[in-house]
């Protein structure tokens, strides 16, 4: 590589070698199961509960949104797998060089605000620990600014301090945690379906509750109207790892073994987690006369040890899935910024800080900000990004890559300036007609006059994205090699 290239290599994001291809198709389905038996996936479900479905309603609904995230994710999984890079260097092939940081950069702070609930997750679950064994409420006084206590304020930190311990194990650690530990998670959650269906008095009651849509019920008649926008949500949800999962499939040892272990994986388990979560949501109305949608909230009006083995199982869970699915991906993107700068260990800890400030417990205060305002609206950002990498690699150039130009400042993927105008379009398009929709869900007060036409596209929000996405970048680049060569300078 000539003297230009340290510009876009280093050696993390440099091409996986053969003796580095040690991923099987379990160790895929491990990771999923490590990562979706999570407290986010949790709440995703139980969240529509919540919002008026019934048990059989929200794990359809959620089956349906994995299975649909499925396929994306599998197509942009290939040249992960087939030429070993990651995603922040894959998106060189269709950004440009110096363009590919702009959907680095906007997948990055997605997973920074993730990294941040996650570790809020993580803190609750510690603060609720050893307030049962203080026999106290350890959430402590209301300090302006941040509107939480306290003692939560100081777990969240203590729990943000922990991770950082294990940002410099590396990836293969994180693997070795989540083979191991994937089938406890599952054994804690049935524990806890068992519990809910003891003191509810089993399927009956739980399964014997209505819709609110139902004739005669709170929301009757309005089904289609949330189930629409919570399918795009659902299909955002994993929409975040549909990106970067190169930087997962560089390790595969084949494309089979990552196709087997991604569909064994993914919506299975989501399907599993979610009748759970809607199970043992809907066994809390019974219960408690309210739905609680938040694990440790839960685990917290119980006694005796499943409680304690319950937040232990929950907080591991957290570091594991923590690190997996949101801090090796943003590492990776912040390194791409300047490789010559920024190791994957420096754009851990520069995640973690991001995660710190964002103040992730805001956007759980209410599952319509967790759904409508966080979920749906990053999926607007990153839907138009995936329809993009699709339409290059699949349709554009034939699954074809140049891997060495990839790291070169002035090879076939610097286009005009290190910028492809015709990702940018394509990019502006997908987003730019969900804009005012998520405007006025994320701030209505100050959107309001936002109409009804705007507000029923951000409905659609990931598909919308990504289908403008895929089809203007394709018909701008053309489908011949000879159109694509013509970007390249002379």
């Amino acid at each position: 590589m000539n003297t230009n290239d340290v510009t876009l290599w280093n050696a993390d994001l440099a091409p996986t070698s053969d003796s580095q291809r040690t991923w099987a198709w379990y160790h895929f389905a491990a990771l999923w199961v490590g990562m979706i038996v999570a407290v986010p996936t949790w709440m995703l479900a139980s969240s529509l509960i919540e919002q008026g479905m019934s048990a059989l309603q929200a794990t359809a609904t959620v089956l349906l949104g994995n299975v649909i995230i499925l396929i994306p994710m599998l197509l942009i999984a290939h040249p992960g797998a087939r030429y070993g890079v990651p995603f922040a260097v894959l998106v060189r092939s269709s950004f440009g060089t110096h363009g590919a940081r702009l959907p680095a950069m906007a997948r990055a702070l997605v997973a920074c605000g993730w990294y941040g609930i996650q570790t809020w997750i993580g803190g609750e679950a510690l603060l609720t620990l050893l307030g049962i064994f203080a026999g106290a409420d350890l959430r402590g006084t209301m300090l302006p600014f941040v509107d939480i206590g306290a003692g939560q304020l100081i777990a969240f930190l203590a729990f943000w301090g922990v991770q950082l311990f294990f940002v410099r194990k590396g990836l293969d650690t994180i693997r070795r945690l989540e083979t191991w530990t994937a089938p406890l998670k599952i054994v804690a959650c049935l524990a806890l379906l068992w519990w809910a269906l003891d003191k509810a008095g089993g399927l009956g009651p739980i399964f014997a509750a209505p819709s609110a849509f139902a004739p005669g019920g709170a929301k009757a008649g309005q089904f289609w109207t949330v189930f629409l926008p919570t399918l795009t949500a659902m299909v955002g949800f994993w929409g975040t790892l549909a990106l970067n999962i190169p930087d997962f499939t560089r390790f595969a040892r084949s494309q089979r073994d990552q196709v087997i272990g991604q569909t064994l994986g993914l919506p299975p388990t989501m399907g599993l987690i979610a009748l759970i979560s809607v199970m043992t949501t809907s066994a809390t109305v019974v219960i408690y006369g309210h739905a609680i949608w938040d694990p440790v909230a839960l685990a917290g009006t119980m006694a005796g040890p499943f409680v304690l083995l319950g937040l232990i199982v929950i907080a591991v869970d957290t570091v594991s899935c923590n690190i997996a699915a949101n801090l090796v991906c943003s590492a990776y993107d912040f390194a791409s910024l300047s490789p010559s700068k920024i190791s994957y260990r420096t754009g851990a800890l520069i995640t973690a800080t991001i995660g710190l400030a964002m103040m992730p417990w805001k956007l759980l205060a209410t599952t319509d900000g967790y759904i409508f305002t966080w979920l749906t609206g990053y999926g607007a950002l990153l839907g138009p990004i995936a329809g993009i990498l699709i339409a290059d690699y699949w349709l554009v150039r034939g699954r074809h890559l140049d891997v060495a130009d990839l790291y070169r400042e002035h090879g076939a993927y610097s286009y005009r300036g290190g910028w492809n105008p015709a990702a940018l379009f394509a990019f502006a398009l997908g987003v730019l007609p969900n804009l005012p929709g998520f405007l006025k869900a994320a701030a209505p007060h100050s959107f309001g006059f936002v109409g009804g036409f705007w507000s029923g596209i951000y409905v659609y929000a990931w598909f919308v994205g990504f289908t403008l996405a895929l089809v203007s970048y394709t018909l701008l680049m053309g489908r011949s090699r000879e159109r694509v060569a013509s970007f390249a300078p002379s």
